[in-house]
């Protein structure tokens, strides 16, 4: 594809306005079940269930968002119970993040509206459009990576 062609796409805004939007569903979704956490302080959440026990650095590069917003999510979620801060055995004032019982509970109560909330974004595409645009993602996710500058592995703009 030339340059031109490649201006008329857009891909990057539609990429951008696919993401946006995505986050305008969920915090619609998320407001109309009263949830106690933003799709953000899930997203912490759904990182530690995949690896309990992660340095905010390790939350940050797992979750795409900066150190200072994920040590403010981190605060909110402590401060309602649902993580906890326990210091590194091996690091002075250097500290992990758990989950607790109470945040395995509430990500478990909102993961069913998370898999519907997927589950609409994928309504009318087949599941061969679904595998093609998966890998296409998939390789753009790559390139991307290949091209941004990580440093501590925290993405910085």
């Amino acid at each position: 594809m030339d340059k031109k062609n490649l201006l008329e796409s857009k891909i990057g805004p539609k990429l951008s306005t696919v993401g946006k939007k995505s986050k305008i569903l969920a915090l619609q979704r998320f407001a109309m079940h009263h949830y106690p956490i933003t799709p953000e302080q899930f997203s912490i959440l759904a990182a530690l269930m995949e690896n309990d026990g992660m340095y905010q650095s390790q939350i940050a590069a797992s979750t795409m968002k900066d150190r200072p917003n994920i040590t403010r999510l981190t605060n909110i979620l402590e401060n309602m119970n649902f993580v906890k801060r326990k210091a590194d055995v091996n690091k002075r004032k250097v500290f992990k993040i758990f989950i607790t019982e109470e945040g395995k509970r509430t990500y478990n109560l909102i993961l069913p509206t998370i898999l519907e909330i997927w589950k609409d974004t994928i309504d009318n595409i087949n599941d061969d459009e679904l595998e093609i645009t998966l890998n296409v993602l998939q390789k753009i996710r790559i390139n991307l990576d290949n091209n941004i500058n990580i440093k501590n592995n925290v993405v910085r703009g």
